[in-house]
């Protein structure tokens, strides 16, 4: 089974980096009409016709020209400017756009990744314009990809903030009346759950960090960690890295402060509430879903 959140990564294109100081290269790249531009107002889209819309170098605004990389024989760029006007309609996030990724176009998956780094850098721009150092305003460099100090030189670089997001379980690995932890946040609609996650500490192990966050949320003890795999996430700068833990407790207290309410389910009753609509699941393309759906051991119905 093919883990759905995996779909947005595998067109992976070649970010160049070599090139992001070679101002002839990349002016030269500027100039040829093969070259692809996505606008990037604030850490905002404008898709069209339901496609994220890539335009030609001549066709773009003002702005910061940031160096994606190469991808079908010809460069790739992000053209990043203030955040757009809000009377101006069409202008979308990223949690917004997630649904054109997922569709069964291949063209529409194949600009995630692009799309994610065109996002995580122009986020990065957006809140990073002073040096934390001494204060003073901080300068492009390297195609966008790095920020540089005025006055003390200090280099800044792109932030990836690293998540654990975790499926937790119980009982023997395969049976009927094997159990798999959800939660909910308050400000959910009632019947949305979702896989618990939570933010790595420092010095900690990202292990540990998966038995702190499960028994913090929900008061759930985790013994074995396992890992599952990862997925950029640059909701603003997000790296969510997944994991299976084994429980060896079912006592649940859940926070009252992140989460609202957690539950154990069986697959039987995992399938027989997403059938009903009394359980939604996270959307297709997230690694939450991936989780879910492995240790159920194939599709489930329903998503928000």
């Amino acid at each position: 089974m093919t883990a759905p959140h995996t779909l947005l990564t595998v067109d992976a294109h070649d970010r160049a980096s070599v090139r992001r100081r070679d101002e002839a290269w990349l002016e030269q790249q500027w100039a040829d009409p093969a070259t692809r531009v996505l606008v990037v107002a604030g850490a905002q889209v404008r898709p069209r016709g339901g496609r994220i819309d890539w335009v030609r170098p001549d066709e773009t605004p003002d702005g910061l020209r940031v160096l994606l990389g190469e991808r079908d024989d010809r460069a790739w760029f992000a053209l990043v400017t203030d955040r757009p006007d809000p009377d101006e309609p069409g202008w979308a996030g990223l949690r917004d756009l997630l649904p054109l990724l997922a569709g069964d176009a291949p063209e529409s998956r194949a600009d995630a990744p692009l799309l994610f780094h065109a996002l995580g850098i122009a986020e990065w721009l957006a809140v990073t314009r002073f040096c934390p150092r001494d204060g003073t305003p901080l300068e492009p460099r390297a195609a966008g990809h790095e920020l540089t100090c005025l006055r003390c030189g200090r280099t800044q670089f792109p932030r990836t903030d690293a998540a654990v997001i975790m499926l937790v379980t119980h009982g023997e690995p395969g049976a009927d009346d094997e159990l798999c932890l959800l939660g909910r946040q308050r400000v959910w609609p009632r019947g949305r759950f979702s896989t618990l996650a939570g933010f790595y500490e420092p010095g900690e192990s990202l292990e540990d960090a998966v038995r702190r966050e499960v028994a913090e949320e929900t008061g759930v003890e985790v013994g074995e960690v396992s890992y599952f795999g990862n997925q950029p996430w640059p909701m603003p700068a997000s790296l969510m890295v997944g994991f299976v833990g084994r429980a060896t407790s079912t006592r649940i207290e859940v926070d009252e402060v992140e989460i609202e309410e957690a539950r154990w389910f069986t697959r039987a009753q995992m399938l027989e509430e997403t059938r009903a609509g009394t359980l939604v699941l996270p959307g297709g393309v997230s690694i939450s879903r991936s989780l879910v759906e492995h240790w159920y051991g194939g599709p489930l119905p329903g998503q928000w």
